[in-house]
């Protein structure tokens, strides 16, 4: 079965980094867009980002300050998230869908389980 499972979040400072991982597995991971996603508590889940093999693209407030990337052969998606805000504190959530405009709907096929991200100023 489909697995997506986050991984490398935690707690920092205002200024600090993470890198989150999501490692998937149980489907073609190079056919699919995958993306970020986070939801902070009492607000909506947004979109943060998202990338096919050779294109990338990202939420206004994050652009500069996170990358996304993928390792096809690892199966792996990456979001390296530098000059942290107390606002990006966030449930951090890994998505895959084959089509890229579902998935930046926020009704991907597939979901991970979050990891959490806390920046405190």
């Amino acid at each position: 079965q489909v697995q997506l499972v986050e991984s490398g979040g935690g707690s920092v400072q205002a200024g600090g980094s993470l890198r989150l991982s999501c490692a998937a597995s149980g489907y073609t991971f190079n056919s699919y867009f995958m993306g970020w996603f986070r939801q902070a508590p009492g607000k909506e889940r947004e979109w943060v980002a998202d990338t096919a093999t050779y294109s990338t693209n990202y939420l206004e407030s994050v652009r500069g300050r996170f990358t996304i990337s993928r390792d096809n052969a690892k199966n792996t998606l990456y979001l390296q998230m530098n000059s942290l805000k107390p606002e990006d504190t966030a449930m951090y959530y890994c998505a895959a869908d084959v089509r890229r405009e579902r998935l930046r709907a926020g009704n991907p096929q597939y979901w991970g389980q979050g990891t959490q991200v806390t920046v405190s100023s």
